[in-house]
This record gives C-alpha cells, structure tokens and sequence, in this order.
C-alpha cells in the first residue's frame, strides 16, 4: 500500500536492503472504485440477501428480522446489546427445539472492519441454515447455532462509508488527545492481554485498548457466551485474508493440551474445503502459522469461557486482499460451508 510519490523511494529502499517483493496489485484503489460501482448500482431486494453484493448493517438486521417472521419454528433473535456508537447487535438462534440444553455452535464475523466476506460468510451459513433448512437438516436437528454476523458494526459500517481500510472499533479514547479512533478488538480480550503481539499506541492497528474488555461489543459477546458456555460446544470466528485455519494459542507458541483434536478437526475440514474447489489452508496455532497476537476472541473462549473447540478462519488468499470483488463471494462462502459442515456434523456426533 504505497502511493505513487512514494513508490520510488520505497523500491530504491528494498532494493538497497536486498529485500525481495512480489506485487500483488498495482492499483488497490482501482479495486475500492470499481467496488464503489458496484456496490450503487448492484439490484438490492428489500429483506432478501443474495450472495452477489455486501450488505451494510442495517440491512443485515433486516435480513435477521425476516427470518424471524418467515420461519418462526426455526428462528430466534436476541438483541446483546448497542455498539459504541449505537447499532443493535443481533444474535440469531438457529434451532428445531429439543430440550433447550443441546449443544451449540457459537459463530460470529467482521470483527475487523475491512474483511467484509467475513460478515458474509456469516450471511450464507445463516441462510443454508435456515432457507435452506431441507438440504440441511442434519446441521439443525440436533445443534443449535448462535449466529453475529457482525461483531464490528461502527468499524464495519466506517469502512463502507469513510475508509475502505478500516480495521479496528470506531471508539473515542478517554484519557489521550490522540487524533486516533478505535481498539482492535481482536486484541482487547482479557485472556494474556496485552502479552506480545499487541500496542499500547492508540494509532496502531493493533492497539489493544486501555483496559481489556474496554469495547462494548466484545463485552456483550463475552457476556452472551458465558450466559450459554455450558451448550456452546464450539466457536468460529471469520476473518480475511490469508487462507488460514487457526486455533489457539496466541498469547505463545506453546500447545494446547488437546492440540492433535483440535489440527484433526482443522485438517478434516480443510479437505472438506480443498474437495468443493477451495485452496487448502496452512493449519495450526496463531502464533506458530501466522503470527503471535495475545487478547484475541479464539484465546478467551478456550482459555476463559471453556469453549474448547475455538478456531479463527482467515478465508481467502488472493491478488485482491482485503478487496474482494463481490463476484468472488458466492464461490468462496459455497466453498467454504462444506467445512462448516464438518464442523457441525464433529459437534453433532461428539456432543
């Protein structure tokens, strides 16, 4: 991400250093302006989703409100709370019944602003789920799913609105005259917070905020997954870029002590994905297959809440990074789901 005034001086800086470089894109604002033009001009049908556009927020919880009336025996919502700056989180329970004490699937996305086909990736699990129940079935009759599309809904919606790149909260800081806005949140929980892999510098991308739990939308997931830590049986979190299928732990290097379930789970589903076209993903801790990043949401739920089976799946690893074009979106999330069902299926005949 170098602008063209910089561009010479940043080559002749590798070049002096003898350090190698690919480029991935020439023009990234290209990417964000064709976006742009896409986003205006693509049809959008009031209280449907399709998988051929990214929706903002407001349009997700109307997707939401929807269902719950469409499919009143199926669907749930439950509001967890307001965003910093006033947005209502909704959680949507995907549920045939039963005795109201069966395992769950916590699944949550767009806690970073900017990776949008993860909030999208959320979208299409909830509509197999649920439009698509027939087909499905087997992931509902006897799991349930708790379903945040958007974890992120300031930052998410800052990114649509004002700064395509945005990743962190939109939060003010309370005792700094930074010119800074925001956390990131996936440094901001109370588990080894603030360890390694994490700032104090409130203009880092990486700042971890002044307290753990500091951020409200990571508060009122915390507390709706300690109020169902006794159904949760596993959490998944979405994130891009990369093509990474992640456990814990991020706080060090050292293993977990269920470490072989946890990379078995991990390669199943990663053939699951690699046999409906996907590329196969590198699989492994955080900090040993990408990189170290203490206070994350996969850590806390593991370390804290007791979820043990905790993954973060970084989707996508492509020229367009964080700028996929909405034409990619219907492959990568089909692709995708097949892992998810693995997931579901693993929950379903474990628990």
């Amino acid at each position: 991400m170098v602008s063209p005034v910089e561009q010479p001086s940043f080559l002749n800086f590798l070049e002096d250093n003898k350090i190698g470089f690919t480029v991935l894109n020439e023009n990234v604002q290209t990417l964000i302006d064709a976006e742009i033009k896409h986003q205006a001009t693509v049809p959008k049908t009031p209280r449907e989703i399709s998988f051929n556009q990214y929706y903002r927020h407001s349009e997700i919880n109307i997707y939401l409100e929807e269902l719950a009336v469409q499919y009143p025996d199926l669907v749930q919502l439950e509001s967890i709370g307001l965003s910093y700056e006033n947005r209502e989180m909704v959680v949507i329970k995907i549920s045939t019944g039963g005795n109201g004490n069966r395992p769950a699937v916590l699944v949550d996305g767009g806690i970073h602003a900017r990776e949008w086909i993860a909030p999208a990736m959320a979208l299409y699990i909830i509509q197999q789920l649920v439009e698509n129940n027939a087909a499905n079935s087997d992931l509902t009759d006897e799991v349930d799913w708790y379903i945040l599309p958007v974890l992120n809904p300031d930052g998410y919606e800052y990114s649509h609105t004002s700064d395509r790149m945005w990743r962190k909260s939109r939060s003010a800081i309370p005792t700094t005259t930074q010119v800074c806005r925001g956390v990131d949140q996936n440094r901001n929980y109370d588990f080894h917070w603030m360890e390694n892999g994490a700032s104090d510098y409130p203009c880092s991308e990486i700042y971890a905020g002044e307290e753990a739990f500091s951020e409200p939308e990571n508060q009122h997931i915390r507390d709706f997954a300690e109020a169902h830590k006794d159904q949760i049986k596993l959490y998944l979190t979405f994130h891009s870029y990369g093509e990474y299928l992640l456990y814990p732990w991020g706080y060090t290097s050292a293993l977990p002590s269920d470490w072989q379930t946890l990379q078995a789970l991990a390669e199943e589903v990663d053939d699951a994905h690699a046999a409906a076209g996907g590329n196969h993903f590198s699989i492994g801790t955080s900090t040993n297959v990408l990189y170290a990043a203490a206070g994350g949401s996969d850590d806390y739920m593991k370390g804290v809440v007791g979820i043990d089976l905790s993954f973060t799946v970084e989707l996508t690893d492509t020229p367009y990074g964080f700028e996929l074009p909405a034409s990619l979106i219907e492959p990568t999330v089909t692709r995708f789901f097949e892992g998810v069902r693995v997931f579901g299926r693993h929950v379903k005949e474990n628990f």
